[in-house]
């Protein structure tokens, strides 16, 4: 069933989700993931764009195998569409699954934007102002959807935060902490949604946790918006160039059932409305951690 939708979506957002790469999935098990996912009582799954599917396509299959979850892009670059063609997609989701899409984009970062695609980076955050004001005035002829999606963007620093209250419904930061949480709401204001992510490791094992949030890191050190946001919140070229254990406990939860939930629940004690989880494995970047989706489960 598609659009059985009984919330709306800020209410949605007020519970946990979880953010994930459905890459090395096949679209039916990617399906399955969702519908499962769903039936834990987690009210959103999180999907990235890269070089990977396009997420907006992805989403549309895997709406079909849930009935009430919603479903966000983590998030959609806005170099890869027009405003005009990002509202329309958004507001096709939105209204062929009864409101449950929020849109999430950003910037994305240099190396992707201008290294791979070849476009123009200059300005990242007069680009999103301006992309902003284009999709507000670009018509859309679709039905309409139950309610208008939701617009949050990927941000870090403290312009791209007052842009997100300001222009948009809010902002969604990656791979940030619970003091970094709370200067985002200070930033916004009470009124903003903040959804923020966090990766989780279910190991009391500190090497094998460390190891897996070591190879996370590795992924995104050399981003240029991510290093910088580290370094605004404290942290050393150094202490992340060596992947230093004080910089990977504050990046990456892990620990027991518990521990991973209090940070979880630091998170929300900052300021937060929304948190998903990112699930990483300590067998390695290429499994997909049930244990930790089940044992941080709102119906667990």
């Amino acid at each position: 069933m598609l659009n059985c939708k009984p919330m709306g979506a800020r209410e949605n957002l007020t519970t946990t989700g979880v953010w994930s790469f459905t890459e090395r999935m096949s679209a039916g098990e990617a399906a399955e993931a969702a519908a499962r996912v769903e039936s834990l009582g987690y009210s959103t799954l999180w999907l990235p764009e890269t070089t990977g599917r396009d997420p907006f396509a992805h989403i549309a299959h895997l709406m079909h195998s849930t009935s009430t979850m919603m479903f966000a892009t983590g998030i959609a670059n806005i170099f890869h569409r027009h405003p005009g063609v990002m509202k329309q997609a958004a507001h096709t989701l939105a209204e062929q699954s009864g409101g449950r899409f929020v849109l999430g984009i950003g910037v994305s970062h240099a190396p992707l934007v201008a290294g791979l695609r070849r476009l123009d980076y200059s300005k990242p955050l007069t680009q999103m102002r301006q992309y902003l004001d284009a999709m507000k005035q670009s018509p859309v002829t679709v039905p309409e959807p139950p309610e208008e999606p939701l617009v949050l963007l990927a941000a870090l620093g403290p312009k791209m935060l007052k842009l997100s209250a300001e222009e948009a419904d809010g902002a969604h930061p990656y791979w940030t902490t619970p003091e970094h949480t709370e200067q985002a709401r200070a930033a916004m204001g009470p009124d903003a949604l903040l959804c923020v992510e966090q990766k989780v490791v279910l190991t009391t094992d500190a090497e094998a946790a460390r190891s897996a949030g070591a190879t996370q890191v590795e992924r995104y050190a050399s981003l240029p918006n991510y290093r910088n946001n580290w370094l605004r919140l404290g942290f050393t070229d150094h202490q992340i160039d060596d992947r230093e254990p004080a910089f990977i406990d504050a990046v990456v939860a892990w620990g027991d059932e518990d521990r991973l939930r209090e940070r979880v629940d630091a998170h929300y004690r900052a300021g937060a409305d929304h948190v998903c989880i990112q699930p990483v494995s300590p067998q390695g970047p290429a499994q997909f951690d049930w244990d930790v989706i089940e044992r941080l489960a709102p119906n667990g």
